[in-house]
C-alpha cells in the first residue's frame, strides 16, 4: 500500500513544480499540499474504505483547483493549464470512477460526478458518466431525461439526444415525462436549425448541396412523436401538456391544430378536454375600439365569457359528471373572484354562478366544497330563504359529511332558525361518531348562547356519555368552563368532584380547575394538593412537567418547601423512561434558579 501511495504523490510532482514555478502557491503551500494529500491517499488505499474518505479526497482537489482559478485571475497568468489543471482534472474523475463502481447504488454519487465535469469543462466526460450511470440506473426516468438535455444543451448533439430519449423509450414506454421531453427536444432542434437557415441566408452564404429539410423544419418529427405518445398513453391531460409545450414554440401553428382537432375528435369523453377549450376562448380576439374605455373592456370580457360559458354547456350537454361540472362552478367562481370597477359585470358573473351551482346541485352531482361558497354568496347577498334551502338540501346530499353539517347548522345558527336543536340529534345520528368532535363543539358553542342553563347540562351529559373518548375529555373540559362562567368557584368544585372519577380524563381538565382554584381571592393549598395528587394517579408515570409544577407550587407562598423533598422523591419512584431523565435535568434547573 505504502508503494502505491508514495507513486501517485511522485506523481503529483511536475504540477506542483509548476505551480511554485509560475508563483502561484510559494513553497510552504506545495509541502502542506503532498502532507494533507498523502494522509487522503492512505485512507483510499485501506482495506476497507469508506465512501466519506472519497468525498473528502475529491472535495481538497476541487478546493485546490478552486484556489488555482482565484490565483490565476490574482496575478494574471492564463499559462500552462495542460500541466497544472488538466492532471488534478483527470486525478478527480479517474477517484470518481472508482467511487462510483464501489457505490454504484449511490444516484446522488454519480450526480455530483456530472455536476463536476460540467464545471470543469470535461464534457466529453459527461457522457460517459451518464452512459455508466445509465448502465446501472435504467430504472429511473428523471435520469434519461438529464442525460439527454446534456447532450442537446452541452454537447450541441440533437442526435445523441434522440437515441438517449429513444432508448429510455424502450425502459419506460409509457412515461409521461420522457415523452414530453422528447417532444420538446425536437421542437427545440427544430427552432435551432429554423435560427442557423435565417442567419445564413441573411449572410447570403452559399450552402452547396447541404439543404434544410422542409419536414423537419415545420416541426413533422415532433408530430411523429406526439402520434406516437398518443398512441400509448391516451388521456386528455397529457395531449394539452404536449399542446401548451408547442404552444411555447411561434412556428408551431400547423402542429398544434393537428393536436387541437385530435383532443376534439378523439377525448371529448373527459371533462379537461372541455374545460381547456372553453378556456381558450378568452384568448378570443377582441374589438379594438371596444378596449378603449372600462366599460368597452368589461363589455369585452363578457363577451369572451359568454363563448367560455357556452362550451362549458355543450360538454355538461354531452358529458353529464361530476367531474364536468366541477371544471364549469369552477371556472363561473374563478371569474367572480376577479376583482372589477363595474358592476355590472360582478352581478353578472354571481348571478352566472348561482345558476350553475344551482343545476349542477338539482343533477346531484355538485362538489361537497362548493355547498361553502354557494352559502357564502346567497348570505352576503341577503338571500336568507335560499340559504337556509341550500344547507338543508346539501345535509340530505351529503348526510354522513362532518363538514357539510357544521356549515348547514352554522348557516341556520347564524339565520336564527328554531329547528336548530333538532338539527344537532340529526347530525349527530348520521354521521361516524369519531368525526363527530366539531358538530359538539358547535352544539355546545350554541346551546351556551341560546338554551336555558338546564338544557345545556343536558347537552353536557349527553356528551359525557360519548364512547369516544376526544369527545368525553372535550365535553369534561367544556363542562367545567362552563360551570365555573355560570355558576362561580362552588359550581365548578361540584362539577369537578362529580367528574373526576370518570374516565377517561385529560391533564387539561386537571389544569383547569387547578387555575380556578388559583383565581379565587385566597385559594386554598389543600385544595390545589388535592387536584395535583388527582392528576398524578391519573398522569404520574408519563409527565414530568405535571410533578415540577407541583413543587412549584409548594415553594410559592401558599405552599411548605419542606413537602418539596417528598414530593421529588416520590416522583423518582413513579415516572418511568426518559420522563426520569428529564424531570432530573429541570428539576437541577429549578433549583439553581434557571428555571
Amino acid at each position: 500500500m505504502a508503494e502505491i501511495v508514495q507513486q501517485r504523490i511522485e506523481d503529483r510532482i511536475p504540477e506542483l513544480e509548476q505551480l511554485e514555478r509560475v508563483g502561484l502557491f510559494t513553497k510552504k503551500e506545495v509541502k502542506s499540499i503532498i502532507k494533507r494529500a498523502t494522509a487522503l491517499e492512505y485512507k483510499l488505499h485501506r482495506l476497507i474504505v469508506n465512501k466519506e474518505d472519497f468525498i473528502a479526497y475529491v472535495q481538497y482537489e476541487i478546493n485546490i483547483l478552486e484556489l488555482i482559478k482565484k490565483r490565476r485571475a490574482h496575478i494574471h497568468y492564463q499559462f500552462k493549464r495542460e500541466e497544472i489543471e488538466y492532471p488534478i482534472i483527470h486525478r478527480i474523475n479517474s477517484v470518481f470512477r472508482r467511487a462510483t463502481n464501489k457505490w454504484k447504488d449511490d444516484v446522488q454519487l454519480w450526480l455530483s460526478h456530472v455536476a463536476f465535469c460540467k464545471k470543469w469543462a470535461t464534457k466529453g466526460q459527461i457522457s460517459k458518466v451518464f452512459s455508466a450511470m445509465l448502465a446501472i440506473h435504467p430504472d429511473k426516468p428523471a435520469l434519461w431525461i438529464m442525460a439527454a438535455k446534456s447532450e442537446l444543451e452541452d454537447r450541441s448533439s440533437s442526435e445523441s439526444a434522440r437515441h438517449l430519449f429513444l432508448r429510455a423509450l424502450r425502459f419506460h414506454p409509457n412515461n409521461k415525462k420522457v415523452y414530453q421531453e422528447y417532444f420538446r427536444m425536437e421542437l427545440l432542434h427544430c427552432e435551432k436549425l429554423r435560427k442557423q437557415k435565417k442567419e445564413l441566408e441573411k449572410a447570403e452564404m452559399d450552402l452547396g448541396e447541404y439543404e434544410f429539410s422542409p419536414e423537419i423544419l415545420s416541426a413533422k418529427l415532433a408530430e411523429v412523436v406526439y402520434r406516437d405518445a398518443t398512441g400509448k398513453i391516451k388521456e386528455a391531460e397529457f395531449v394539452i401538456s404536449l399542446l401548451n409545450i408547442a404552444a411555447i414554440f411561434d412556428f408551431t401553428k400547423e402542429l398544434q391544430d393537428f393536436i387541437l382537432q385530435d383532443l376534439q375528435a378523439n377525448y371529448t369523453e373527459d371533462s379537461l378536454t372541455w374545460d381547456f377549450m372553453a378556456k381558450r376562448e378568452l384568448e378570443a380576439p377582441g374589438a379594438g375600439e371596444e378596449l378603449q374605455t372600462a366599460k368597452g373592456r368589461a363589455s369585452d370580457i363578457s363577451r369572451r365569457e359568454e363563448g367560455c360559458c357556452q362550451v362549458y354547456e355543450e360538454g355538461v350537454k354531452s358529458l353529464n359528471t361530476e367531474p364536468m361540472w366541477t371544471c364549469y362552478v369552477a371556472f363561473c367562481w374563478e371569474r367572480l373572484k376577479r376583482k372589477t370597477n363595474v358592476q355590472e359585470l360582478k352581478e353578472k358573473r354571481q348571478e352566472r354562478l348561482l345558476g350553475v351551482l344551482q343545476r349542477a346541485h338539482d343533477s346531484s352531482l355538485l362538489k361537497e366544497d362548493y355547498y361553502k361558497n354557494w352559502l357564502q354568496i346567497l348570505l352576503s347577498s341577503g338571500d336568507a330563504e335560499g340559504a337556509a334551502s341550500v344547507a338543508m338540501a346539501a345535509t340530505q346530499l351529503y348526510s354522513q359529511s362532518v363538514s357539510v353539517w357544521s356549515l348547514s347548522l352554522q348557516t341556520m345558527m347564524q339565520l336564527g332558525s328554531g329547528d336548530v336543536g333538532k338539527l344537532f340529534q340529526d347530525a349527530l345520528t348520521r354521521v361516524n361518531p369519531k368525526e363527530s368532535l366539531p358538530l359538539w363543539q358547535l352544539q355546545v358553542q350554541w346551546s351556551v348562547a341560546n338554551q336555558t342553563p338546564e338544557e345545556t347540562e343536558a347537552v353536557f351529559k349527553r356528551g359525557l356519555l360519548s364512547a369516544v373518548t376526544v369527545i368525553a375529555m372535550e365535553i369534561k373540559e367544556s363542562y367545567l368552563d362552563w360551570s365555573y362562567s355560570t355558576g362561580g368557584y362552588k359550581k365548578a368544585r361540584k362539577t369537578f368532584t362529580s367528574l373526576q372519577e370518570n374516565r377517561p380524563l385529560s391533564k387539561a381538565f386537571f389544569t383547569r380547575m387547578i387555575q380556578i382554584e388559583k383565581e379565587q381571592e385566597t385559594p386554598k393549598m389543600n385544595s390545589l394538593r388535592e387536584y395535583y395528587e388527582r392528576a398524578l394517579q391519573e398522569f404520574g408515570t408519563s409527565d414530568d412537567d405535571l410533578w415540577l409544577q407541583y413543587i412549584q407550587e409548594e415553594l410559592g407562598p401558599l405552599g411548605q418547601p419542606e413537602n418539596c423533598g417528598k414530593i421529588h422523591w416520590r416522583a423518582m419512584k413513579f415516572l418511568e423512561g426518559e420522563s426520569v431523565e428529564r424531570f432530573t435535568s429541570r428539576y437541577t434547573l429549578l433549583q439553581t434558579g434557571h428555571l
